[in-house]
């Protein structure tokens, strides 16, 4: 029998949250779907315009990609400008650096093959690391961030001398509908769900945002200390997670939805 037999599972995502559903309910688990944000595309036609122009102009080689999504959105705003073949085949002369899966996976369905990829758990510090293989001083480095800037990244590459161009494609804001995440929050705190999965650490924020709204944050923090298990998908979101003050139980081995699920089962199993 599956260790999530008849267990409720709170889920936070928004993209995938079918996905990572559908996988605890195939395992016998009663998945909760909360989304704690969405992902809101920003008009970024002449930011994009200017990019293709530099790599055009040779003053870009090196692009870093950082989410599916953001390459995904790239992609989508040179089409609109009718620059998306001309886009795909300048990348394929540049150094072109990705941070994880994702990334990889969309620039792959557009012919692309990373030249750099950062070693898992794909943290930011991976990506710098990775990107130490190179000489970035005086070189034009394109920064395609997530949700929010990623001023580590920004900062690591201006230290090394590199002249750096920074696009966001989109943006991390509050779901319209946050009832859902109040009953979870009430939920949690009364002892009823079993475990709540993280797979971002900008879900955790949220949550705890409207905690404090309503009042709740040092019931939900206790709660999720002492009697729902946390779970968290990689060290970015676990080092979020501890700075809102909840130490998560599980983290699995990859950084991915199906080693979370796995863990989760192991962990229920063993207790």
């Amino acid at each position: 029998m599956s260790g999530l037999q008849g267990k409720k599972i709170a889920l936070l995502e928004a993209r995938m949250s079918s996905e990572l559903a559908n996988l605890i309910k195939r395992q016998g688990g009663e998945p909760i779907n909360a989304p704690a944000l969405k992902e809101v595309a920003i008009d970024a036609k002449t930011e994009v315009a200017t990019f293709i122009d530099n790599l055009q102009a040779g003053k870009t080689p090196i692009v870093i990609f950082q989410t599916g999504v953001g390459v995904a959105g790239l992609l989508a705003e040179a089409e609109q400008l009718g620059r998306k073949t001309e886009l795909l085949g300048l990348l394929q002369n540049c150094t072109t650096v990705c941070r994880g899966p994702k990334p990889i996976a969309v620039l792959a369905r557009n012919g692309i093959k990373p030249t750099i990829v950062a070693n898992e758990p794909y943290t930011t510090t991976d990506l710098i690391a990775a990107l130490a293989t190179i000489d970035v001083a005086n070189q034009g480095v394109a920064v395609l961030h997530y949700g929010e800037r990623n001023a580590q990244l920004a900062e690591a590459l201006v230290s090394r001398g590199a002249i750096v161009q920074e696009l966001c494609l989109y943006e991390w804001q509050m779901p319209e509908d946050i009832a859902p995440l109040k009953q979870l929050i009430a939920d949690v705190c009364a002892g009823t769900v079993d475990s709540v999965a993280f797979t971002s650490q900008i879900q955790a924020r949220h949550l705890f945002a409207i905690a404090s709204s309503i009042g709740r944050a040092d019931e939900l923090r206790t709660a999720m200390n002492e009697k729902t298990i946390v779970a968290s998908i990689g060290p970015t979101c676990t080092t979020a997670l501890i700075q809102l003050g909840v130490t998560p139980r599980i983290e699995p081995e990859h950084p991915k939805m199906g080693f979370l699920v796995i863990a989760l089962q192991e962990h229920f199993l063993a207790n």
